[in-house]
């Protein structure tokens, strides 16, 4: 079964940082650009990064640049998103996505992960 399972997910004050992972089962992440896209109650999803099947090119959303890292450990299959700073506009599901290239038609989706900032 080839699928994306997001984790890391949680309650955060303002200010703090979580770290979401995204794990692939049934097919390689290395050959795909995986994006993190994001959707707050009665808002539509919104990507938030992206990074290429090597690695070597990353994109941010402009409200989160400077606060959030993009990486990827192809050996282990798994891809990350380290935020900091949070604030409580970041609530949000997170979901990660798998495509040929970023910006391109998501091939899969995973299940998406919480991340509510609050105090």
């Amino acid at each position: 079964q080839l699928q994306l399972v997001e984790s890391g997910g949680g309650l955060v004050q303002p200010g703090g940082s979580l770290r979401l992972s995204c794990a692939a089962s049934g097919f390689r992440l290395n050959y795909y650009a995986i994006g993190w896209f994001r959707q707050a109650p009665g808002k539509e999803r919104e990507g938030v990064s992206c990074i290429s099947n090597t690695g070597g090119s990353t994109n941010y959303a402009d409200s989160v640049k400077g606060r959030f890292t993009i990486s990827r450990d192809n050996a282990k299959n798994t891809i990350y998103l380290q935020m900091n700073s949070l604030k409580p506009e970041d609530t949000a599901v997170y979901y990660c996505g798998a495509a040929s290239w970023c910006g391109g038609i998501i091939d899969y989706w995973g299940q998406g992960t919480q991340v509510t900032v609050s105090s």
